[in-house]
């Protein structure tokens, strides 16, 4: 069937709706067994394992995935591989969750007694507390909802929003416990670009380059010369102590050009810019975009301390994709 523009959109705003309710009607079923569940986890010395089938088992792989990105270990089951050998991977000290809408599937039911036979703590993510699963669990975390936004209330898709967003507040509230902070999580990110920007500093980019340098009393070849050379366009400007004066840069020139036919008898002290935008060594990388953005620039100049170090281009950033 074919749909107008504004019923597809009216379409997408139902789902948004349903699910948006669905997931505000949990904050009234967190109870005492959030908060078993939830310290249970904290104080084990195993691991956590997430089990569930079909769709249940999709949401199972996110949590546990959230999980370990948040300092709580860990692994997925499927239900069905469970009863078939998996079981094999949990140890004494873990706790399950198992995750399920109905808590009936057939699944469900012949792998429950054989978890509670191992007595380990079993947390049911629950859609229907009258189930099997609920009254096998020790600790009940609801996520029943009025209906799915499938227009035949049938495909899971509501239910499988209100299982992830339950499994993100177990994960939130376990990394609080942790003191899990951007440290921690740059030690288990160290890929992609957001372990970049929690661990990459400036002195990694800034160590690519020479550093282009030149002093107050430079003529404008040298100056043209130190910037070509480092082919970062532009160099710092010392004083004969070695101390920070300034920065000339490829936009420098070219005003210089335009307002001054004589340009060749000046200095690099008489064509710089004072106060030139610094960042430290040890700062993180992502702090110096930040700068450059702040200031529509596309160098900054490198500190060690008091002591000139080098130069970053925008392009350093744009390469490790930070920008």
């Amino acid at each position: 069937m074919q749909l107008t523009d504004k019923k597809i959109i009216d379409s997408a705003k139902r789902t948004f709706t349903i699910e948006a309710n669905a997931i505000k009607n949990l904050i009234g079923y967190l109870n005492e067994d959030f908060i078993l569940a939830v310290k249970k986890i904290f104080s084990s010395k195993g691991r956590v394992v997430v089990t569930g089938i079909g769709k249940s088992a999709i949401i199972a792989q996110k949590i546990v995935s959230t999980f370990n990105s948040t300092g709580t270990p860990a692994l997925y089951m499927h239900a069905a591989d469970a009863i078939h050998g998996d079981l094999g991977m949990i140890q004494k000290d873990d706790v399950i969750i198992c995750i399920s809408k109905s808590g009936e599937s057939a699944e469900i039911k012949v792998l429950i007694p054989l978890l509670k036979h191992s007595q380990n703590f079993l947390i049911g993510l629950v859609g229907n507390k009258k189930s099997f699963l609920s009254k096998n669990s020790d600790s009940i975390l609801n996520t029943t909802v009025e209906k799915e936004a499938c227009s035949n209330n049938l495909a899971p898709t509501t239910s499988t929003t209100a299982q992830m967003a339950m499994g993100d507040a177990l994960a939130v509230c376990l990394q609080e416990m942790r003191g899990f902070n951007s440290k921690d999580f740059a030690r288990v990110h160290p890929g992609g670009t957001l372990g970049k920007k929690l661990y990459l500093k400036v002195e990694d980019l800034s160590a690519q380059h020479t550093k282009p340098v030149v002093v107050e009393s430079d003529n404008i070849s040298k100056v043209i010369v130190a910037m070509t050379g480092g082919r970062l366009g532009a160099t710092a400007v010392l004083d004969k102590k070695g101390k920070l004066k300034g920065i000339i840069t490829d936009g420098d020139l070219r005003r210089m050009i335009e307002k001054n036919v004589t340009y060749f008898k000046l200095t690099a002290g008489e064509v710089m810019s004072k106060n030139p935008k610094t960042i430290q060594l040890n700062e993180l990388a992502v702090n110096a975009l930040q700068q450059m953005r702040e200031n529509n620039i596309t160098q900054i100049i490198v500190m060690n301390k008091q002591q000139y170090a080098g130069m970053m281009h925008v392009h350093d950033l744009l390469q490790e994709g930070l920008l």
